[in-house]
């Protein structure tokens, strides 16, 4: 075994490498390689910088403010609370104008509850008894609406009780109506003002039309291409949107989300950051038989009467919940990544030429005379060490210095050719 030549690897570490061009008389090859660059400088000019504007500097660090009004009443007149005007104070939560709404358009009604004692429902299984001791004394009833007496309460003595709880009675009704009793929130409005600023560009602007005519935003309706800076939206036409019946959400309720996007070039100026709105329904189970369709909660009202007893007004409400989201995006010039960019566009082209060289290295028939002409080794005394290979890659001796032809020096720097085709060397260029 040859002794290792660690002087020679330590001295091969200072070798230079220069590159040789040597061309490749074959059409194939020369039509993928100009492929490769055309598809490279498309990308570049096309995606990069036309469709990416990928010579800006960008943001998407929004800072947003969203304040949100509603108006608009209806007038009902049910069994139990009787004849009611709801307003924007009844009917929306929280009244406080968030990013986050919710507006009742059905409700049931249990009136005058008192604190005292009850039988639970039937639906609550908790509640279920077949004797006392099934009515632990103290005990919360899961799930259910009060405190267990210690009482079970049956209608005959072969039937199924429930226990006696001590909790607001009478207990909640559980009728719901058939259609949606606040059905005209439909023509309700809602007035959505969006304030959004990026901190990097220092550059701000607001979702409203900037005009002196104080009688805009009283007289203006959304509309996409009319009235893109009016503010304020019908509901009926917010659910159409999103591609379902308003009649149908508002009977068990469901939530949607208002999407504003701020794309903005700011090389083109104040005017191009225009806000873009997009509506979609957010609940999954949104048909009338899911289990948990719809959106409800409860809340109570108190009252007392004139012996001074309370009293209260139990709501279980549906409606739709609003939730506003803002996302953005800005861009403005900077030749930082545009010199990246444009570096990373030449890095592509030297990589088609690289694919080139593999091809015809380690593609082609005649491969052999390619990679025999692009790789050479010489000695500091500019001798050529390697010896050639012929087409059939047999190894041929090089001649000695009496031996080589000197070529011409007026040739000295112009590129070899060599004719894949039929396997010898262009005579033009010798």
């Amino acid at each position: 075994m040859a002794p290792f030549d660690l002087k020679g690897v330590f001295l091969s570490a200072f070798d230079y490498k220069t590159e040789k061009y040597v061309i490749a008389k074959n059409k194939k090859v020369g039509i993928l390689y100009r492929l490769i660059q055309l598809s490279v400088i498309g990308y570049i000019i096309g995606w990069v910088f036309v469709t990416k504007k990928g010579y800006q500097e960008t943001e998407e660090s929004l800072q947003s403010s969203v304040i949100t009004k509603v108006k608009g009443v209806v007038f009902t007149n049910t069994t139990g609370p009787g004849p009611w005007l709801w307003g924007p104070e009844d009917y929306v939560v929280p009244q406080q104008g968030e990013a986050v709404l919710f507006i009742t358009t059905n409700f049931i009604t249990t009136p005058n509850q008192k604190l005292g004692y009850c039988a639970e429902s039937i639906k609550v299984l908790d509640g279920h008894c077949q004797e006392n001791e099934d009515c632990p004394k103290g005990d919360t009833v899961i799930a259910g609406h009060g405190i267990k007496t210690g009482r079970c309460l049956k209608k005959n003595r072969n039937s199924t009780g429930t226990c006696e709880i001590y909790g607001w009675c009478p207990i909640e009704r559980s009728i719901r109506p058939d259609v949606p009793l606040l059905g005209k929130a439909e023509n309700f409005t809602i007035y959505i003002k969006n304030f959004i600023r990026f901190p990097k560009f220092n550059f701000s602007k607001s979702n409203v039309l900037e005009t002196a005519d104080d009688m805009y935003l009283k007289k203006c309706s959304y509309d996409k291409f009319a009235h893109s800076y009016c503010p304020i939206f019908r509901l009926g036409d917010i659910v159409r949107r999103t591609g379902h019946d308003f009649q149908h959400m508002a009977l068990l309720g469901g939530a949607i989300g208002i999407l504003i996007e701020w794309h903005c070039d700011l090389d083109k100026g104040y005017s191009d950051c225009n806000p873009r709105y997009s509506f979609t329904r957010l609940d999954v189970n949104s048909t009338v038989n899911a289990i948990s369709s719809g959106y409800n909660f409860r809340y109570a009202r108190y009252f007392k009467n004139a012996d001074g007893e309370t009293y209260r007004t139990l709501y279980k409400v549906y409606g739709i919940r609003f939730d506003i989201l803002v996302h953005g995006k800005a861009g403005k010039f900077n030749i930082i990544p545009t010199i990246i960019n444009i570096g990373s566009g030449l890095a592509l082209m030297g990589a088609g030429a690289f694919f080139c060289d593999m091809v015809l290295l380690y593609m082609m028939k005649k491969s052999t005379m390619y990679r025999e002409r692009k790789f050479e080794t010489h000695n500091k005394n500019g001798n050529n060490n390697r010896d050639s290979i012929d087409v059939s890659g047999k190894a041929v001796k090089q001649p000695s210095e009496q031996e080589q032809v000197t070529e011409p020096t007026s040739d000295q720097h112009t590129p070899e050719r060599i004719d894949l085709l039929n396997g010898q060397k262009d005579k033009s260029c010798d």
